[in-house]
């Protein structure tokens, strides 16, 4: 099934740029202009010229900041800013972060080059709705660098454990490559090259599924730029780079896998009135006020003991908020009839359906675009931003759990947006895959 090889990474040469941390960023989709900013003038030679280049108004169609990536990769190449690999590799990657609750955590997970298949085939399965315009940008990168900067984050069941031992024995020598980001993430990097484990991890990974995790865009964007890349290659085969995406694979029962939720905070909102919501709620809910000093923290709390069914914290500005719990089973079947109980058991599917959607109005298109909402991990965001009167109310939630991923991912269907996050990103610049 899952075609996961080895393969010639391109690094960074830290003789020639510094330490790692210099030259690294979190993935594009997270920095913020500021951060932007800050990165491109932290290092000449930092990945963000290459990931997320700026834009200047002076742009034109044969100078813009996909060109511009284009040039700094054969330049940093040409000049041995970046090498490739001396022979095929899988590259067992680590990172040590500590939660907000004071636990520490290691993840780890094997980077390799993934063969793009079609979703149809089942081999890859996505959990989450895309926006094209995300694709459109992606695929300009793509198409003007022949590269990838992130992997694709993969999740992947292992039932024998075949690939975590070969992980717990690689990780016990001293890594190539060890660094530590301002967030205080300690990243680990080591190179897997020897052929016996190089020939048994990609045998383990043959009758494998693969479930994305995040980069969906990106995927989907490879699919499509691999459909360009054969009309347009003389002889490209299966053996060609275009085929094959850069990946991150870790195995779902990892004690370190993290997935955060997301909050919804609503503004913009006509005629927004409290009681009014409340009364709706109570149509498929039970209610209860909850005073609160810290609204955030409590919130939290509260939502925490709620594990096993479906309940959301109701922010509204004041010292208090409404602990949402659902209490009509048959409401998400009769708002939904097709889908599986899978996906109507989610709590993002439960709070997009029946209030997002039936009481506030906001529907598919207008969560896309965010007219009316905002996103965030952070409960105390959620919270300030209607304290501070930027926002009108907020919905704060449990996170997606990991096997509620696999059992919507297996039935080929797909989440509502934001349904995951996870905790730590990936940092861009550790391997490239150029192609």
């Amino acid at each position: 099934m899952a075609n996961v090889k080895p393969f010639r990474g391109l690094r960074y040469d830290t003789k020639r740029t510094g330490p790692l941390s210099g030259v690294t960023t979190p993935p594009y989709d997270i920095i913020s202009p500021l951060e932007q900013e800050m990165y491109c003038k932290k290092h000449k030679n930092s990945i963000i010229h290459l990931e997320l280049g700026k834009t200047y108004d002076t742009d034109t169609d044969t100078n813009n900041r996909y060109t511009r990536a284009r040039d700094y990769l054969n330049d940093w190449m040409a000049e041995g800013i970046l090498k490739f690999e001396d022979a095929p590799a899988y590259y067992l990657y680590e990172e040590i972060f500590t939660l907000p609750d004071g636990s520490v955590k290691s993840l780890k997970g094997l980077i390799s080059a993934v063969e793009l298949v079609p979703f149809s085939e089942k081999i890859v399965l996505p959990h989450e709705e895309t926006l094209s315009k995300a694709k459109a940008d992606r695929f300009q990168l793509m198409d003007a660098t022949h590269a990838n900067f992130s992997p694709i984050y993969f999740l992947y069941m292992d039932e024998k454990k075949t690939v975590n031992q070969i992980i717990s024995d690689v990780s016990k020598n001293a890594p190539e490559e060890s660094f530590q980001t301002p967030d205080g993430i300690t990243h680990n990097l080591w190179v897997i090259k020897d052929k016996d484990l190089l020939s048994q991890i990609e045998s383990a990974f043959v009758d494998k599924q693969l479930f994305i995790a995040d980069g969906h865009h990106r995927y989907e964007t490879a699919l499509n730029f691999r459909e360009k890349l054969k009309q347009e290659t003389p002889g490209f085969d299966a053996l060609h780079g275009g085929n094959f995406i850069l990946a991150f694979a870790v195995e779902m029962d990892d004690p370190g896998l993290v997935v955060l939720p997301t909050h919804r905070i609503l503004q913009n909102l006509d005629g927004f009135d409290e009681e009014k919501t409340l009364t709706a709620l109570s149509e498929n809910f039970s209610v209860e006020k909850r005073t609160a000093k810290d609204a955030a923290s409590e919130a939290e709390a509260a939502l925490s003991r709620c594990q096993n069914g479906t309940a959301f914290a109701f922010y509204t500005g004041k010292d208090y908020f409404y602990l949402v719990t659902l209490s009509s089973q048959s409401a998400m079947k009769e708002a939904l009839p097709n889908r599986s109980d899978a996906y109507r058991g989610l709590d993002v599917s439960v709070l997009h359906t029946l209030i997002l959607d039936k009481i506030f109005g906001i529907d598919t298109e207008n969560m896309a675009n965010q007219k009316n909402l905002i996103y965030t991990k952070f409960a105390g965001e959620a919270i300030d931003a209607v304290k501070q009167g930027k926002a009108q109310c907020s919905f704060l939630l449990n996170a997606t759990k990991v096997r509620q991923i696999k059992d919507v991912s297996l039935l080929n269907e797909k989440m509502p947006q934001k349904s995951t996050y996870f905790y730590p990103k990936l940092i861009t610049g550790l391997v490239i895959n150029k192609f």
